[in-house]
């Protein structure tokens, strides 16, 4: 990211994320510049990180890659708003339910777009991004992009735009799913005598072992499961009750649900 001059239209908490996650990783903060209409967010950042604020064009004019961080409703306003002198400009969209062809037909056809689904943990340096670009993305342009995005979690890039939709059911709506299982959890865990403040804790640092054991292990998730589910014991049972409820078609059901939810609001914007 040496040399390279990063502004961000919108400054809302991902974006705010993503500046203090490159400036954490040693980026200089006048290469970051910000925009947005609430000047009281350009305040705190210009105060607390030392970065530049301006407005959209001239961020727009002095960036190298241009972080569109506006709500999908905003999207068309601002893209229209803002022409780009450059034609080694990069644009790097998060919002959801965008398409690049709505994104090239607003700001060029030729312009280099990547799309991103980041997820919120990035707001703790934990997040999950799905990345796609499109065929005027330049190698260079993807090592940016993903150092970007690597800033506050980690990023894989998927084979065609359709997979972003699902990388929205997956990770993008997917950590309300663990929240909801948590919460499913203690409310049992209640039910059976815990104390809340006692299951909270045990259910949180439960589902943080799990996830770090899955990461550094080698061992496959079902293997994982495996060698801790004991032939006749307790986790047995817990393990067929959820088999029974057919857990793994509801899981699949759910996430169809929103990946076609993704698809719909995409058209919806379309039209």
């Amino acid at each position: 990211m040496e040399n390279t001059t990063i502004g961000f239209i919108g400054a809302g908490n991902m974006a705010d994320s993503l500046i203090r996650g490159l400036l954490a990783k040693g980026s200089c903060p006048s290469s970051i510049i910000a925009a947005d209409v609430d000047d009281k967010k350009l305040q705190v950042l210009s105060s607390e990180c030392g970065i530049r604020t301006a407005d959209n064009q001239s961020l727009a004019n002095d960036a190298d890659v241009i972080v569109l961080a506006v709500k999908p409703q905003m999207m068309e306003e601002v893209c229209n708003g803002i022409s780009l002198d450059s034609a080694s400009s990069l644009i790097v969209s998060i919002a959801a339910g965008t398409t690049i062809q709505q994104l090239q037909h607003w700001l060029g056809s030729e312009t280099s777009i990547v799309r991103c689904m980041p997820n919120t943990p990035a707001l703790i340096g934990k997040g999950a991004t799905g990345l796609f670009a499109n065929e005027f993305v330049s190698d260079t342009q993807k090592e940016l992009a993903k150092s970007l995005v690597d800033a506050v979690g980690i990023s894989v890039w998927v084979g065609s735009e359709a997979d972003i939709d699902t990388v929205t059911a997956v990770s993008g709506s997917g950590p309300a799913y663990y929240f909801l299982f948590m919460e499913a959890m203690q409310d049992a865990a209640t039910e059976l005598g815990l104390p809340e403040d006692v299951a909270r804790q045990l259910i949180h640092q439960t589902a943080l072992g799990a996830a770090d054991l899955a990461i550094q292990s080698s061992d496959s998730a079902a293997e994982l499961r495996r060698k801790v589910t004991s032939p006749g014991g307790t986790t047995e049972q817990a393990i067929n009750t959820f088999e029974e409820g057919e857990l793994r078609e509801l899981v699949l059901k759910a996430l169809t649900a929103a990946k076609n939810r993704s698809i719909e609001l995409a058209k919806n914007s379309n039209t």
